[in-house]
């Protein structure tokens, strides 16, 4: 299987493809990350609005990039963490980390690790992880956002368990 087909699949399965290709959304964009964090990989990103942001933050052991945009709180988090996750409705979960709001802004503070001005488009900063490994573990965030929205985490049944 060729690595497009597999893309494309991948896309069928997570509902970007429309009937007639893929599926333009207008306003939406990919949230992209700081100059100095940038990497090669690619990341899905788990949204939340702003006022839960730091209880979610103060229930993470680690935490990986997050940024602020359209009254959100961002979690970068690997592809597909989305699957056999059943994120609770104050989430967001953007696959391919496409976000509904601006683009950027203008930034003229704290734009990197060291403080300076970058000048600038890119998302806020809320938190710059330490080892410069973007991710948060989406279990991890899971649960936190689980406790902040009131909910039980809810984990997908395997019917082999319930046989032993």
């Amino acid at each position: 299987m060729t690595y497009a087909f597999a893309g494309a699949l991948t896309g069928l399965v997570r509902g970007r493809f429309g009937r007639r290709g893929f599926r333009a959304v207008s306003g939406r964009h990919r949230l992209q990350l700081p100059a100095g964090l940038r990497t090669d990989r690619a990341y899905d990103a788990v949204g939340i609005a702003e006022r839960h942001g730091p209880g979610v933050m103060a229930l993470l052991p680690r935490a990986g990039c997050v940024l602020t945009g359209a009254g959100c709180w961002w979690w970068i988090v690997p592809p597909h963490s989305d699957v056999g996750v059943d994120w609770p409705a104050p989430a967001v979960y953007a696959a391919g980390a496409m976000v509904t709001g601006p683009s950027g802004r203008r930034t003229g503070a704290t734009g990197g690790p060291a403080g300076g001005p970058t000048g600038s488009e890119e998302p806020g900063v809320v938190h710059w992880p330490g080892d410069g490994e973007p991710y948060t573990h989406p279990l991890l965030l899971h649960i936190a956002v689980c406790a902040a929205a009131g909910v039980s985490p809810v984990w997908p049944c395997d019917d082999r368990l319930r046989r032993s």
